[in-house]
């Protein structure tokens, strides 16, 4: 490599972890609103439903807030940082709901509508309602890194919700990060089997497994094999920017930079106004050398990016930078 582009990707090294540090140092707290409804399979409102939000970034584990529903089955919370959100609902007679959302600060951010379902064989999941009190503090655990108390509440959950299988995934979960990998792999397959007897939440339940096995193939080292799942999980579920993005984040960490501009590409298509993925192809395209592409990223998500956001100054200066070498 010449000496200048030593110097040339030394700068983009630090300016990255500059902006990500600045990032971080704001995780989860800011100006943002995020509003809702929750409705039943009729599109009637549902009052009273408990609406728990968490933010899914490492640099805030554990940030969570809680809501219930008024009588028009409407939420909302206010000082919402940028960056990915988790909102799972759960009301008497109904199986809970998991969604992943994208808040911003500056933008108006698209209420969320989430219906919740009754088992597809007239039984609700859930028996013993006061047990959602074991699911809500294994959710607790799982976040601060207990995983084996995590295990237990899920385990103790599900002995008195036995229908209530989603929850596996939770116990998966837990297995893979102890790297028990071949319980969490069994756990994982155990939610595909289940869900072919779901038509309601089948379809969403077996796409969250087969990215799961995914991540179990990950750990291996399973390159080809995670890649399968992944890409399994994404036709089950076209429309999830979320889930092409994860899947795009794993080929990019692994080097593979046509299948992570494929997916990358995917979720900016589902999800035009979200920044990251305009980020992440400017990444691409600078391992490519392709100068003129990476700027051409890096200029669309200044577009979107929320101006008060720290990742502004250090695109500006990537593409500084970039353009002095092109």
């Amino acid at each position: 490599m010449k000496k200048s582009s030593w110097r040339y990707f030394s700068l983009l090294t630090i300016l990255f972890f500059l902006g990500q540090t600045l990032l971080f140092a704001q995780a989860g707290r800011g100006v943002g609103r995020l509003t809702g409804l929750v409705l039943d399979q009729n599109d009637q409102p549902i009052t009273g439903a408990k609406v728990v939000i968490s933010f899914v970034q490492e640099a805030a584990k554990g940030l969570e807030l809680e809501a219930v529903t008024n009588n028009k089955g409407e939420w909302s919370f206010m000082g919402l940082g940028s960056g990915k959100w988790s909102v799972m609902v759960t009301a008497s007679g109904y199986s809970p709901a998991t969604q992943d959302v994208i808040v911003s600060q500056l933008d108006k951010n698209p209420k969320v509508t989430i219906k919740l379902q009754k088992s597809s064989r007239g039984l609700t999941f859930i028996k013993d309602e006061s047990s959602l009190q074991l699911l809500e503090e294994g959710n607790g655990y799982f976040k601060e890194g207990q995983y084996d108390t995590a295990l237990t509440l899920y385990q103790q959950f599900m002995d008195k919700n036995p229908e209530a299988y989603q929850v596996l995934v939770n116990i998966g979960d837990c297995y893979l990060e102890k790297g028990e990998l071949d319980k969490a792999l069994e756990t994982y397959q155990q939610v595909i089997e289940k869900a072919k007897l779901d038509q309601n939440l089948g379809v969403s339940m077996t796409a969250k497994a087969l990215g799961a096995i995914g991540l179990v193939y990950l750990k291996q080292n399973n390159i080809e094999e995670a890649a399968k799942y992944f890409k399994q999980s994404v036709d089950i579920s076209p429309h999830d920017e979320i889930a092409a993005f994860n899947v795009a984040e794993v080929f990019f960490d692994n080097q593979r930079l046509d299948e992570a501009q494929k997916y990358y590409e995917l979720a900016s298509t589902i999800k035009p106004d979200w920044p990251d993925p305009y980020l992440k192809l400017g990444y691409v395209m600078l391992n490519r050398n392709d100068i003129p592409k990476a700027v051409e990223y890096f200029e669309k998500f200044l577009k979107v990016e929320p101006q008060d956001s720290p990742r502004i100054a250090m695109v500006q200066q990537i593409l500084e930078a970039i353009k002095k070498i092109s």
